[in-house]
Formats: C-alpha cells, structure tokens, sequence
C-alpha cells in the first residue's frame, strides 16, 4: 500500500498507474446503501470482475482505519459490506470521517476525488447524483456536480439517477462546462429507461472515437466529463412500471419527510418494493454495462 496522507493506493493499483495500463475506479456506495445485502457485495466483486476481462485492473474505493484506499482488498471490500453504520462520503464529510476512524463507502463525488488525486482517469458507477425534484425549494443539489467540474475524470454511467429532475441535471451540467457524451445514443439515460428525451450535444458510436473527445476534453479543459451509456435494452424497466412505482417512491418519500444523504437510497429501496425487485435486476445490468465500457475506455485511453 502506497501513498501520502489519508489517501491509501494499493499496490497492484499503484503498479498498473506507474506503468500507464488501463485502471477503472469503482464507487462502494452500491454496497453498503445502493443494493440489498448480500447483493451490494455480490455486484461489487462482479464489477471488478468484468473490468478485469477486459483488460483493465479495478480500484474498488473505501474508507476504513482512517485510511481512504483506491484498491480495496476482497477482505476489506467483505468488512466494509459487513461494517455496522458505515457512511455514506461525499466530499463534505470525508475528511471528518477519515479523522473519527469510521468506515464510509464512496459516493460519486468522493470517489471521483480519490480517483482524481491517485491519478484514475476513468470511473464506472451506475448514476450520477443531480438536481433533486423540487431543489428550487430544498436546495438539494447533489455534490457529484461540483465534483465532475473539478476532477478531470470520465465517469460511464446510465445517466442521472432516475428520481432526478434530468432537465435540471443537465443544464447544470452544461453550465458547469461538464459535457455529457452519449455512447450509442443521442438522448439523455433515464437510468431504469434508456432514453429521457433530452438530446445531447454529442454520440459516439466506437471507443475509440470516444476515448479521443475524452483525451480532449480532460486535456483542454480541466473538469470531469460524463459518458452516458443506456441500460442495456433487455434490462429496461417497462415505462408503466417505472411511473407509477417512481410518482409512488416520490410521495412516500415526501410524506416521511426524507431529506439530504437519506433520499436516495430511500428512493431505491422504495422502488425495489414497488417492482417487486425489478428495479435491482435492471441496476444490476446497467452496472455491468457501465463496468465493461469504462475498462474498454480505460485500455483506449492508455493505448495512446
């Protein structure tokens, strides 16, 4: 294990970077609060799985012992999926964690800042965070937007988290300079459904010619960019089961009056119930998905 400071880079991670070979960063939210238990586990080590078939090495991202590490070891990943009470980081919590000793799973944002500060180009999640439904009135944006500006890091995901409001989500974007490339489709992912309705500025239907508006953007530009890649088709939630189980999810949460860290993963465990666990089905094809394209992005990256 390397590094300096509270930011732990495990060896074969460290190895790989130094040697410029393909690395994906992998978030450990979907552990400890974005799937059911034993399923966070489970989809995690598949994760890493598949990122390796495809020619890259996986940097699963955690915090624990005062460490934040970028590489988690299968040991540390199974204490972290056991750990009572773990966190869940974003950059405004981080270091206050790391400074108490306790264990945290990454957010797209912490984990983007990780990434970022080992030197990881490329991050597979399965949504971004946004603006939240009503967020004229809460306020509530989430932290993955200032940190897509800030780290120059590609993150391939289906889209924003379903429970967004995408419009809002990708005015911010635009208004941040964070660009949203869309990988074999020209609309905007809805996460469970593959198309939102909202165009995108740009589609790339190769890696190759991917990974060369991604070497420019990180070069010119300074900030993160976004990859958008659809559920896979045969995964997609059916449109009537993802309004009516969406509005249903919303209004609960609404009347027990979830707010800040706690409503998303609220919203998803409430969406597993009203699809009868459906919803975890399409989520876990969708990370999949997402693993297999940021490796292939990764190994195009390092090639050149």
């Amino acid at each position: 294990m390397s590094g300096a400071g509270a930011l732990r880079v495990a060896d074969a991670v460290a190895q790989a970077l130094r040697e410029g070979r393909a690395v994906v960063a992998l978030e450990t939210t979907l552990v400890t609060h974005g799937l059911p238990a034993p399923e966070g586990l489970a989809a995690a080590r598949e994760l890493e799985q598949i990122v390796r078939s495809a020619g890259a090495v996986p940097a699963t991202i955690g915090a624990l012992d005062g460490g934040l590490i970028v590489g988690l070891s299968p040991a540390e990943l199974e204490r972290l999926a056991a750990e009572p009470g773990v966190r869940k980081l974003n950059p405004s919590n981080l270091a206050a964690t790391l400074a108490l000793g306790r264990a945290g799973s990454t957010t797209v944002a912490a984990t983007l800042l990780a990434a970022h500060r080992a030197g990881i180009r490329v991050f597979a999640t399965g949504g971004i965070g946004g603006v939240h439904r009503g967020a004229a009135l809460s306020f509530d944006v989430s932290a993955d937007l200032a940190a897509l500006a800030r780290h120059p890091v590609a993150v391939v995901c289906a889209g924003a988290k379903a429970v967004l409001d995408l419009s809002k989500t990708l005015e911010a974007l635009e208004t941040l300079g964070v660009p949203v490339l869309g990988f074999g489709c020209d609309e905007l992912p809805a996460f469970y459904r593959r198309a939102s309705g909202l165009r995108l500025d740009a589609r790339f239907d190769s890696v190759s010619d991917l990974a060369r508006a991604v070497r420019l953007h990180l070069d010119l530009a300074g900030g993160g960019v976004v990859v958008a890649n659809p559920v896979p088709q045969a995964a997609e939630l059916p449109q009537d089961v993802y309004e009516a189980s969406l509005s249903a999810a919303l209004r609960a949460a609404e009347a027990e009056g979830v707010r800040g860290r706690d409503v998303t993963p609220f919203l998803l465990e409430r969406l597993r119930s009203l699809t009868e666990d459906r919803s975890v089905f399409s989520n876990r094809a969708l990370l999949a998905s997402n693993a297999r394209l940021a490796a292939e992005l990764a190994v195009a990256l390092a090639a050149t």
